[in-house]
């Protein structure tokens, strides 16, 4: 064995090692740009220094209530300026955010703030009634041995009152209230450990418990500075917050902004009405978004567009494969598609389609086709492969021999909380295993085919229900489709297509387009990935615009196995 020795015997001291954490952006930007727009919602304003003294006061105030290092507080909360405080004001605090999917039930918020122990709970005026379920929950569960946390609730002009009175009636403390009894001034400490935790975010958990992912200020501060240098994002740089913050932390862009002293745009709901107007009002140079918001946005009628664009937006998308036609779309009408690829367990994005000078001279379809890869490995991950998961071995950069993704590097999760078996099998061969199935094609890029648990096996043969939806999406009619396995007589497997239709193609026979839509398939893909059987209506979707296959599998296996294939 080769032992690595060193030129010297130079050590560590306190002048040349600090741990990496983006908490040091935000005193940087406060001093550089103090009087800088940080934060815009609606009629509210802040600038870099208010943002930073408003954070020190939230650090103060926990900590004066022994919320420290050891301490998670959970914040449910949609894009409002106090969640983005949160990434900040928490881990100064030494503590732990734990920032919630606002659209989970009560059952499942109760889970995570059991699990996590909670030791405060911030919650957005609208959704107090929900965290007042979920505690009760949580209470009865432990049939009262549990400690109540403390209720801080978000106040928002732009809301009805009343939820607040309400709140505030219960005994939640206000959040503005809250701060005024931290010091603005908190001589806040870094850790001195870039291993200490700075969040908590939660799986889907859409066949177990949500399984609780913990995130370490070395990969926070990597992955923050990594989204500036993969984007080419420019110092001042206008974010408009489309993709929820509770989203692996809004994928690290609440630490980047910091970072490149941008100004954050947060928009409580995403409309594309709403996002056209920031951009023509606003000044938006940049946002992030699930493929499905994509979708809203080249659909959108006449009266919610702003066309042309005053600029050339850059927009980043992840969170499921994006079809090719919403890319050509949007490249059609001034937006400059960033695609991107990751989990939570990834910090979120850690692959990007990297874009090649060549491919501009290429059509307008293989552009977008080249577009919808995941590409390749973000510069703070060390390593990305697809590998046969039996053995490990990495499989051949044909573009068709499919295998698993795996990871390895800075950017890749602590493990899950209180879960060692979860950790054992995550972690398994030194790599963490993304359960994503795909191929590497000749210039190493990735594509996803499918998840693993999305595959089709009809009659022993695998179909990508990723790319069975990418051609139907091709057609005229169709709005949005997911495709997942049906339990068929003949074939044990055979592809479901669910759709919803275009507002204009709504009124006609459905039966009709069912009839068109598979004709169309006929014509652009292998018979035995022709859905036989195609079911109209609205997808449904997660907080962050992903759609759940889970439910629509589930639906399609009650209808029962097919009796007799239809072609």
């Amino acid at each position: 064995m080769v032992v690595e020795r060193d030129i010297d015997h130079l050590p560590k001291n306190a002048a040349n090692y600090t741990a990496l954490t983006p908490l040091s952006f935000l005193d940087r930007a406060a001093m550089i740009y103090p009087n800088r727009k940080s934060l815009i919602h609606g009629s509210v304003e802040y600038t870099w220094l208010q943002t930073y003294r408003r954070c020190c006061q939230l650090a103060s105030a926990l900590t004066k209530r022994s919320i420290t290092f050891g301490s998670t507080v959970a914040v449910i909360a949609p894009n409002v300026p106090a969640m983005y405080e949160a990434h900040f004001g928490i881990p100064m605090a030494g503590a732990v955010l734990n920032a919630v999917n606002v659209r989970l039930n009560a059952d499942t918020i109760a889970f995570l703030l059991g699990h996590c122990s909670a030791a405060v709970v911030m919650v957005d005026q609208e959704f107090f009634p929900l965290a007042e379920e979920a505690l009760k929950i949580l209470e009865d569960k432990s049939e009262g041995k549990s400690n109540r946390p403390l209720i801080v609730v978000i106040a928002d002009k732009n809301c009805d009152p009343s939820p607040l009175q309400y709140a505030l009636e219960k005994g939640a403390v206000e959040y503005d209230n809250f701060l005024e009894t931290g010091d603005p001034d908190f001589p806040w400490k870094p850790p001195q450990d870039e291993w200490q935790s700075i969040a908590l975010g939660y799986t889907s958990g859409t066949t177990a418990s949500p399984k609780g992912v913990v995130l370490h200020h070395r990969g926070a501060y990597l992955m923050a500075l990594s989204n500036a240098v993969v984007w080419s994002m420019k110092e001042g740089a206008v974010y408009l917050w489309t993709l929820p913050m509770f989203h692996c932390n809004g994928w690290c862009f609440t630490w980047t902004l910091a970072a490149i002293c941008g100004t954050n745009i947060c928009l409580r709901q995403v409309t594309a009405k709403a996002v056209y107007s920031a951009i023509a009002h606003l000044g938006v140079t940049h946002f992030s978004a699930a493929p499905v918001v994509l979708n809203t946005i080249v659909n959108a009628s006449k009266e919610e567009t702003i066309l042309p664009l005053p600029r050339l937006v850059h927009v980043s998308t992840a969170g499921a494969s994006p079809p090719p036609p919403v890319l050509a779309a949007m490249t059609q009408r001034g937006f400059r598609v960033l695609h991107t690829y990751g989990l939570s367990e990834t910090y979120g994005p850690s692959t990007i389609c990297t874009w090649k000078p060549e491919w501009d001279l290429l059509p307008t379809d293989v552009q977008a086709r080249l577009n919808a890869r995941q590409g390749v490995r973000y510069v703070s991950l060390e390593h990305l492969d697809v590998v046969n998961p039996t053995d490990m071995t990495p499989v051949p950069a044909d573009g068709k021999t499919m295998g698993e993704i795996v990871f390895r590097g800075n950017v890749v999760m602590k493990g899950y909380l209180k879960n060692p078996k979860a950790n054992e099998a995550a972690f398994a061969g030194g790599w963490y295993h993304s359960g994503d199935l795909a191929v590497k094609h000749p210039d190493g890029y990735i594509e996803i085919k499918d998840r693993s648990k999305d595959i089709i096996i009809s009659g022993g043969e695998n179909i990508s229900s990723v790319e069975v939806e990418n051609i139907l999406y091709q057609h005229p009619a169709i709005l949005e489709v997911s495709v997942v396995a049906r339990p068929d007589e003949q074939w044990g497997e055979s592809p479901c297509a669910f759709v919803t239709l275009k507002p204009a193609v709504k009124e006609t026979d459905q039966q009709q387009v069912a009839e068109d839509i598979m004709k169309f398939s006929r014509s652009k893909m292998p018979r035995y990935w022709v859905p036989k059987s195609v079911f109209f209506g609205p997808l449904p979707k997660t907080a962050t615009g992903k759609i759940q296959k889970h439910l629509l599998r589930a639906k399609a296996k009650e209808m029962g196995p097919l009796k007799k294939s239809r072609l």
